[in-house]
């Protein structure tokens, strides 16, 4: 029927370039069909990776997972590319590049492959577009992804945010991870701390204070208010001037000495006591026989045993 037949509109945004039908490139009976249908079946070594590509990691446990279905079931999703035109007979993969690696683990030496025309700003939008789709990108592969396009092809953060359907906003927290310290960047790409993590040490200024403010995040294993918070107080110690500081930090070590000596006195044994910025802390309690510790139970128990 003519509804049937109808092309999808650009609405659906990176399916537009695809078809739903599933092909597996063995059969001869499924060849004929993909010519058929708009689909070609390319050499695999015809295929080369997309120079504006976002996404620079790759699993390799996922890629082996992948190519374990290929072998049963084929490459179901057509992989979207464009002619190399410095390259006669090669194509420049926009989409699927996952699908293009697991397949050579496979074995395959063709792949279904849909031919669009595609200029150097399409060709990393529709990768964009379709890793965002399938949130295969760490925020900084994102963040640098969003930023190219900005600086090499002139698009605005609202142009940015509408092509690949995010809200102006959060384009502009993504990219601003970009500003922070390398090695915080890399925090998130490890997946030792969250984007959101990563905002809230936006909040300092200072790289060396935002280093600091990192190791303690991830030691303490901080959650993200946890480290808003933490973030908020060291602006607090910071802003203060350094003599009162200094004079806030001796009189904190005085009195410390002071709940030792006290603690000392009612246990009859060797305490020690750690203050954290957030207000906490660790109180220890030395012994040095079985004897201590039985005495010291008793003492902090009032001789309960439970």
């Amino acid at each position: 029927m003519a509804a049937e037949g109808k092309r999808r509109g650009l609405g659906r945004g990176l399916s537009a370039l695809i078809m739903d039908t599933a092909i597996t490139p063995v059969a001869p009976e499924v060849a004929a069909q993909a010519e058929a249908g708009g689909v070609k079946l390319i050499d695999i070594d015809h295929l080369l990776p997309n120079p504006r590509q976002p996404r620079t990691t790759f699993d390799p446990a996922a890629l082996e997972e992948l190519a374990a279905s290929i072998r049963t079931h084929g490459v179901i999703q057509p992989l979207v590319v464009t002619a190399a035109a410095d390259q006669p007979g090669r194509y420049w993969l926009i989409a699927g590049e996952r699908r293009w690696r697991a397949a050579r683990i496979a074995g395959l030496k063709e792949v279904p492959v849909i031919v669009r025309e595609a200029t150097p700003q399409q060709l990393m939008e529709w990768a964009l577009v379709e890793n965002v789709q399938r949130a295969d990108l760490n925020p900084i592969e994102e963040a640098t992804a969003f930023q190219t396009l900005m600086t090499e092809f002139g698009l605005t953060q609202a142009e940015v945010a509408e092509r690949v359907g995010k809200s102006r906003p959060a384009i502009t927290n993504t990219v601003r991870l970009l500003s922070l310290p390398m090695e915080v960047q890399q925090a998130v790409i490890d997946g030792q701390i969250t984007a959101g993590h990563a905002r809230a040490l936006l909040g300092l200024s200072d790289p060396e204070a935002i280093l600091r403010a990192l190791s303690e995040v991830i030691r303490r294993e901080l959650s993200v208010r946890q480290t808003e918070a933490f973030v908020r107080r060291m602006n607090e110690t910071l802003a203060k001037p350094a003599s009162s500081a200094t004079e806030e930090d001796t009189n904190l070590q005085s009195h410390l000495r002071y709940l030792e000596d006290r603690f000392r006195s009612a246990l009859g044994t060797k305490v020690t006591l750690h203050r954290n910025p957030d207000g906490g802390g660790r109180l220890i309690v030395h012994f040095y026989s079985d004897e201590d510790l039985e005495s010291l139970f008793r003492l902090i128990t009032g001789g309960e045993d439970g």
